[in-house]
């Protein structure tokens, strides 16, 4: 019996293998797609709606089509054939796609997860309705750093949508407008002919931003009502990473509260307030239940204020928040003001007006005084948290709707626990430091990183309108001299007019002057092109670095220890050069054929790399493993590189073009054609996709996808020359 059991669990086993071998070359779609019209039957020049919807797998999302295309990621993109039987009306719309910035990109895009819907309008012309076309689109899913790009097309008939020989009657116009409205007509018919002659053969139909607020005029009021009606049934699921980045913000602000406590304006209110507590009259229960209401005030207070800035601004100023120069440089400005602050210039204080007004509340008692007691912490609070609070919601007001919320709760919940927990354990206190010095350095030290962070905001102005007044060693060079001064502050080396005198230096100060130092050293070998991979999110592009000594050694031919002279060269230029690189100064090619060429001139393997201009953990694979100097050495002595871009949308000469063997379309551009030797050569279509092989096209090692891992791709590298070389000696 006992060996049946086991017998049961091998076959078991085995079976998981199986499937789990299977799910790793499988080729994957994990939206499906369906169409529908808005009404299925119509006049000769009434217009309609075609609606594109997609059901899209869990953790999977789909790129929208109203995002800048530049910025990275691929936009979803439809085309339509010309036919005489309609006429295109405006552009295609995504229907409440969800929006998010990206730190890699620098920017923000739109998503759709669960399902999604587009929306194009026509007008009918003739009573055999054919619409044709095709649309291109990119899923991906952030559980194993997937992204695969497909296309396919569509086709709307007259068995979808009934055309009858006649205009409907409509309600007739008054007969003080009937000129008025003939003339119109008369106008349009002109606009439209025109409007058609310059259309292409094959539109691209993409929506800006700015398409959505005119869908929103009086003209279009049915429209609009018809797509908010449709899409009330999508679920608002989140991706794992933007759920990830909130828990994340969350603990940001949390430790932000903890930090906030630490505040002369703070720290000594801790005390004052739980003796209180535990001191008026009513029972130790009555009082331990009104520090929690105590506590609870706070954080209801400070939630509020995160909501009505969550209203304010909410997901659609996201955008421009983001990226409009406007705001970063007000931000970058407030920052500044922060800091100032923080170092004892000024005070940023309410009215006193206020404070009197709640003060008095308070002193009504009930639960309703232990409310504005609350209130009156907060006001009172307020120079030396305003700056924290401030730098949160700024922080949070070009991301989702709900940062602002989180980053508020997650603040007041570490601002309100201390008052609590004292309440109902007063013997804590006698635990507590005293107050002295030490709080006003805590607010100075504070305004060296607010001071740090506002060149972030700077930072992101400047990449977008391409100012040039922050290049990468500028910003490195700014960092270490504010990080340097803060190291010296917390030394005693540099004294503010407000500060107490340091007769000596505490363990705790010492070691934060050293975390100091030592953060200004690993910064500054960035000065001469490192990467500084930790602060990859916060510092502006490598491109944008004038003296990159990597690069002038690469470009020199002189030695580093991972380029030689002999060992980083091209067999023959490569195409489309000129538009596609490689990332750290890796020569190969663009060009299957190319590649495989010279590796046979060269007797080398060939390193395949399945990439994307929109793969976002294609970056991340080059950015933190690609950058080892293990690994560039082995692809630039041990290897042809070959970058198959799927997604490039250059365009093939016609002698090129085939129909795949696939799924029978015609490949006419770059991307498609590497997008479909990846399926048919290897049953997988998602990137990053990794492949070694030698001139003939044999397969050396088993492929690789995203793996962060260093030593797995090195291990990776090593196992493919061993194989060509037992294969082809």
């Amino acid at each position: 019996m006992n060996h049946n059991i086991i017998v049961k669990h091998l076959l078991a086993t085995w079976l998981l293998l199986l499937v789990a071998c299977a799910a790793q070359a499988q080729v994957l779609k994990p939206a499906t797609w369906s169409y529908d019209v808005s009404k299925k039957q119509v006049a000769v020049g009434e217009e309609v709606e075609l609606i594109f919807n997609a059901k899209i797998d869990k953790d999977w999302y789909l790129y929208s089509s109203d995002f800048d295309p530049d910025l990275g990621p691929m936009v979803t993109e439809f085309k339509f054939q010309k036919h005489p039987s309609y006429e295109l009306v405006g552009k295609i719309v995504p229907v409440k796609p969800k929006k998010k910035y990206d730190d890699l990109w620098e920017g923000e895009y739109t998503y759709f997860t669960g399902t999604a819907q587009f929306r194009q309008k026509i007008r009918v012309l003739k009573p055999d309705l054919l619409v044709k076309g095709s649309y291109e689109y990119q899923v991906c899913t952030d559980v194993d750093g997937r992204c695969i790009p497909f296309d396919d097309t569509f086709t709307f008939t007259d068995k979808q949508v009934k055309v009858t020989g006649a205009v409907a009657p409509a309600a007739k116009p008054a007969p003080a407008n009937d000129a008025a409205n003939k003339a119109a007509a008369a106008e349009e018919q002109p606009q439209a002919a025109a409007q058609e002659a310059a259309t292409p053969l094959e539109e691209p139909s993409t929506v800006a931003p700015t398409d959505t607020a005119v869908a929103a005029g009086p003209a279009n009021d049915g429209a609009r009502v018809v797509a908010d009606t449709a899409i009330s049934a999508i679920p608002e699921e989140e991706p794992t990473a933007a759920g990830g980045g909130l828990w994340a913000f969350m603990l940001v602000a949390f430790g932000s509260g903890l930090v906030a406590l630490l505040t002369p304006c703070v720290f000594p209110m801790v005390p004052m307030t739980v003796s209180f507590f535990t001191s008026s009259g009513g029972s130790r229960t009555q009082g331990i239940v009104k520090a929690v209401v105590y506590g609870l005030s706070i954080i209801a207070i400070y939630t509020i204020i995160g909501t009505i800035v969550a209203k304010l601004f909410g997901a659609d100023g996201a955008n421009f928040i983001s990226t409009h120069w406007l705001p970063n440089l007000l931000f970058f400005l407030i920052f500044v003001v922060f800091a100032m602050s923080f170092f004892g210039m000024f005070e940023i204080t309410l009215p006193s007006s206020w404070l009197t007004k709640v003060d008095s509340q308070a002193d009504k008692g009930g639960w309703v005084g232990v409310f504005f007691m609350a209130f009156t912490l907060a006001l009172v609070s307020f120079s030396c948290t305003g700056p924290i609070v401030g730098s949160i919601l700024v922080a949070s007001a070009g991301g989702e709707t709900v940062r602002p919320i989180v980053g508020m709760f997650g603040f007041s919940l570490a601002f309100a626990l201390p008052f609590t927990l004292f309440a109902v354990f007063p013997s804590w206190l006698s635990g507590l430091p005293k107050s002295g010095g030490w709080l006003n350095s805590v607010k100075v030290v504070l305004g060296f990183i607010e001071l740090a962070l506002a060149l972030k905001f700077l930072s992101v102005a400047d990449q977008v309108y391409h100012w040039g007044i922050l290049d990468r060693e500028v910003y490195l060079a700014l960092w270490i001299v504010i990080f340097t001064l803060m190291g010296f502050y917390l030394l005693g080396k540099l004294k503010f007019s407000h500060d107490s005198d340091l007769k000596f230096i505490s363990v705790p100060r010492l070691f934060l002057a050293v975390a100091t130092f030592a953060f200004v050293v690993y910064l500054v070998p960035g000065l001469f092109g490192a990467p500084l991979k930790a602060l990859a999110g916060y510092l502006p592009p490598q491109s944008t670095h004038d003296f990159d000594l990597n690069s002038l050694a690469r470009q020199g031919g002189g030695g580093t220890a991972v380029a030689t002279a002999t060992t980083n060269e091209n067999c023959e230029p490569p195409k489309y050069a000129d538009f596609l690189h490689l990332p750290h100064g890796l020569k190969g090619y663009f060009d299957l054929e190319q590649a495989k060429k010279c590796a046979a001139e060269q007797g080398k393997p060939i390193f395949i790399d399945f990439t994307g201009h929109g793969c976002v953990n294609c970056r991340e694979m080059e950015a933190n493993v690609w950058s080892d100097p293990a690994v560039l050495k082995r692809l630039q002595e041990n290897y042809v590189i070959a970058a198959l871009y799927v997604d490039d949308k250059t365009e093939l000469p016609e002698s090129e073009w085939y129909t795949s063997s696939y799924d029978g379309k015609e490949k006419t551009t770059l991307g498609k054609k590497y997008a479909d030797y990846q399926i048919t050569k290897f049953n997988v279509n998602a990137q990053p996709y990794y492949v070694l092989m030698d001139a003939q096209e044999n397969v050396l090692v088993k492929p690789i996808a995203y793996d962060l891992s260093v030593e797995n791709f090195v291990n990776f590298l090593d196992a493919g020359v061993e194989a060509y070389k037992a294969t082809h000696d």
